[in-house]
């Protein structure tokens, strides 16, 4: 699991005082760092391999100005050239949000997607999500 912390700045709340739900896209993506990292280790867009092609986020609970966020990434699934996020933004210990991401290892020169290479592979199954069961070793049927 990767972890992120994040201060909500005064111009992401609502009317109504609470962080806009526009918000939360962004914040999800900024706790992707390492993975675009793993990815793209120079930065350079000329060559980016991360695409998204699909978000499914839920909200739970509302959220404020003046208190952190804690967003943790897990990694729901590999495939070949894709990978399934799982994701939960936490304020003060209460679950607010969840988010699934689905992002393709993409070539923009050839427009194809590309295979996952192994080295990564290896890395994103140390931050695969697992049940609670698992975890424990109880695994009901």
């Amino acid at each position: 699991m990767y972890t992120t912390v994040l201060t909500p700045r005064v111009s992401e709340t609502d009317a109504v005082g609470h962080i806009n739900n526009t918000s939360l896209p962004v914040w999800f993506e900024a706790a992707r760092n390492p993975l675009f990292e793993l990815f793209t280790p120079d930065h350079d867009f000329a060559n980016w391999k991360m695409v998204i092609v699909k978000t499914t986020l839920e909200f739970t609970g509302q959220i404020y100005f003046g208190m952190d966020v804690e967003v943790k990434v897990w990694v729901e699934k590999i495939g070949g050239s894709s990978l399934e996020l799982y994701e939960e933004l936490y304020q003060d210990g209460k679950l607010c949000a969840r988010n699934n991401a689905v992002y393709v290892n993409y070539n923009l020169a050839s427009k194809k997607s590309e295979k996952i290479p192994a080295a990564i592979r290896q890395e994103l199954l140390r931050h695969l999500r697992r049940s609670e069961a698992e975890e424990t070793g109880i695994i009901s049927e």
